[in-house]
């Protein structure tokens, strides 16, 4: 859903159906990603290379349609000198990401023990006693999909994306998704960008979310698991957990039923207290993909037992491809 908006801000009044109301789709581009995943997840033993998802922008490339070129347009700014062009500033641009610290950096020890230990012990969040209502609400932000890169594939930046989201049980409420400015992954893409990149600013997208079906999340084990992905792997459920928490207003027991399937999946490793993109405390557990050079990051709150965090790497050289921060979760009656 964000994707429709940072193409309509791209394409500006090129869009031909920018004055038209267009229903949000009933599932997230997350989910949509890791449901195609998990359909196509290969048998033990086989090699599963994930798709590379990434929109190639080219100075003077010749565009199919006007939709396309006014991205083009709006995005290689260069001036022939490789000057600064108007409406760009330093000032515009994002960071350049680094890694989340972990306390445990080398010779990280399995996660199980930790992970069910945490379970035994979780505190309550404000919507499991105190604050209730007809909607779950969350407040997200989302960096890396998609991730854009130059013609010559070295420079790359993708926008991040701050959500709130205010659902009922039958699918209505109000999203409202601001596109934030863009980030990236080294200093030598930032440079580049800062030079070829014009930033255009966009009111955010507001829109009411439509009747949907929307199925409970089971608390049943066997079910949880299935909903998880485990038997794709560690992997997957990596992903697969960052969509329920950020769709869910997950409950304490079902909290530490999440920690406990975690525990049983083999390949996750305990990197002990960390801090998040935006300053919070947590505990961290890891899982290398060796195979597709990436490793999965999963944030908790040392207390609740919530996700703070789920991030992805590339190993080789170290640098985010995506990350999510679940920034709020609760239950209200009022849209904001």
């Amino acid at each position: 859903m964000f994707g429709q908006q940072r193409t309509r801000t791209l394409l500006a009044p090129a869009d031909p159906a920018r004055n038209t109301a267009v229903a949000p789709p009933r599932l997230s581009a997350h989910e949509l990603i890791i449901r195609a995943e998990a359909s196509t997840e290969p048998s033990v033993g086989r090699r599963h290379t994930r798709p590379t998802r990434r929109l190639i922008l080219a100075t003077g490339m010749v565009a199919a349609t006007v939709g396309v070129a006014a991205v083009v347009n709006a995005l290689d700014t260069s001036a022939p000198d490789g000057s600064k062009t108007a409406n760009q500033s330093d000032s515009a641009l994002g960071p350049v990401l680094v890694p989340v610290a972990y306390q445990i950096n080398s010779d990280p020890s399995p996660a199980a023990a930790k992970l069910r230990a945490l379970a035994d012990k979780l505190a309550d969040t404000p919507y499991d006693n105190n604050h209730t209502g007809r909607y779950m609400y969350h407040h997200t932000k989302t960096w890396g999909n998609p991730v854009m890169t130059s013609a010559d594939g070295r420079y790359h930046y993708a926008f991040a994306d701050e959500t709130e989201v205010w659902q009922a049980t039958d699918g209505t409420g109000k999203q409202v998704t601001t596109q934030l400015e863009p980030q990236f992954p080294d200093q030598q893409s930032r440079d580049y960008w800062q030079r070829n990149l014009k930033i255009i600013t966009a009111a955010p997208n507001i829109m009411s979310l439509p009747p949907e079906e929307l199925a409970p999340l089971p608390s049943d084990r066997a079910q949880l698991s299935e909903l998880l992905n485990v038997r794709f792997g560690a992997g997957s459920v990596s992903k697969a957990v960052g969509m329920v928490y950020g769709r869910y207003t997950v409950a304490r027991q079902t909290r530490a039923e999440i920690l406990r399937i975690l525990a049983d999946v083999s390949g996750f490793l305990w990197r002990g207290e960390v801090t998040d993109r935006v300053g919070r405390k947590g505990v961290a557990i890891t899982f290398d993909d060796r195979d597709n050079d990436g490793q999965s990051l999963l944030i908790f709150d040392p207390n609740t037992g919530g996700l703070l965090a789920h991030e992805r790497l590339t190993l080789s050289p170290t640098r985010i491809s995506t990350y999510q921060l679940i920034l709020d979760t609760d239950r209200t009656n009022q849209l904001g």
